[in-house]
């Protein structure tokens, strides 16, 4: 465990936005990440643990207190002959395109669609990041983690996590009040992740491509299977089109993605959109809309917010982004100005997908 230079969080993260943290730790064992969580509980001081920093805005006065970056990598696979499909264990600091990457170089399908999401291979969970049709939860078997409240390591079976769209137990556990959706965000959740065990399955062909946007590039149809390298070649294009891939020469990806969740809404609600509004079925009867049309047809399109600090991307309305300068609060007053632009448009509330820490929207 290494205390370095004490950086920004503004260097920690994809948005490059955020203050100074109070003390910064590396740790590059197991070991090391539980003992810098558990002293940092002992002391009463408050933590912050960061991965790739890709899905996270912290606030221009920083984080008073110890920022733990795991910068743990690699993969192994530990069990090749399991009857499921092949066993993948990855330390939660590993980028997660480098796992994607050695699933599809060794004929592992299963997250092939998830290629060029950045951050770690810890946060995917949480968020149960999702792309092109598939999500981290479709792989997942188990989770293990620090549980701060127990004090203890504590293995979290795929049933344990209650995955939802963009949301976890883990997720959850984030939140002030973890039953209520609207209460603020609490930097430091109750379950800091070790590892992550996939399952994937062998072959060289990709699972059923399930989005049409891919299956189009693919030249196949919606159901069909691709070759493995096909498929991510295909979305990391897909991706790179939208800004979604960092490239430090490009601000459209000076991002954290996605920046609203798509809405989930109940039937009635449904009913109310206009003719032409994205409709899909969310399961328990509930209707999905896309944030991204929600937010163009109020009049924030690609762009909006030029010359910046803060703007819309030019290739992806969902991405709000530093154009060179930017501080957390340019952001969030852009966001602000796009959330209630939408409400007053179409009575939606957007959720914000980063974890904000020091800062509410």
């Amino acid at each position: 465990m290494t205390t370095a230079r004490t950086p920004t969080l503004a260097e920690l993260t994809t948005l490059r936005v955020g203050g100074p943290a109070g003390r910064y730790v590396e740790t590059a064992s197991e070991a090391e990440l539980i003992e810098a969580v558990r002293s940092a509980d002992d002391a009463g001081e408050p933590l912050l643990v960061l991965g790739g920093g890709s899905n996270v805005l912290v606030g221009d006065a920083g984080f008073e207190g110890v920022v733990v970056h795991d910068v743990r990598t690699g993969v192994t696979t530990p069990d090749h002959s399991a009857c499921a499909g092949v066993t993948v264990v990855v330390p939660a600091g590993t980028p997660w395109d480098d796992v994607v990457a050695h699933a599809v170089g060794t004929r592992l399908y299963g997250i092939e669609a998830l290629s060029g999401i950045p951050g770690s291979t810890g946060a995917t969970p949480v968020q149960n990041v999702g792309a092109y049709g598939q999500d981290v939860a479709q792989s997942i078997a188990t989770v293990r983690t620090w549980d701060r409240a127990r004090g203890r390591v504590r293995t979290l079976a795929f049933g344990d996590l209650t995955f939802g769209y963009r949301t976890s137990l883990l997720k959850r556990s984030m939140r002030a009040d973890p039953a209520d959706p609207r209460s603020p965000w609490s930097p430091t959740p109750r379950y800091v992740v070790l590892d992550v065990t996939l399952q994937l399955r062998v072959g060289p062909l990709s699972a059923p491509v399930a989005y049409a946007e891919l299956a189009r590039v693919l030249d196949v149809a919606v159901g069909e299977r691709a070759p493995l390298a096909d498929v991510r070649a295909a979305v990391l294009t897909l991706r790179a089109g939208k800004g979604m891939v960092l490239d430090p020469t490009d601000p459209d990806t000076s991002s954290a993605g996605s920046f609203f969740t798509n809405p989930v809404l109940t039937q009635a609600d449904a009913a109310l959109l206009p003719d032409g509004a994205p409709r899909y079925p969310a399961g328990d009867g509930r209707v999905k809309t896309s944030a991204a049309w929600l937010i163009e047809q109020a009049g924030f399109g690609r762009g909006y917010g030029l010359p910046g600090p803060a703007a819309v991307s030019t290739k992806h309305t969902l991405a709000l982004t530093n154009r060179g300068g930017a501080r957390a609060d340019d952001l969030l007053a852009l966001a602000r100005e796009i959330r209630d632009g939408v409400s007053a448009r179409f009575g939606i509330a957007l959720e914000p997908e980063p974890v904000l820490v020091g800062v509410t929207l």
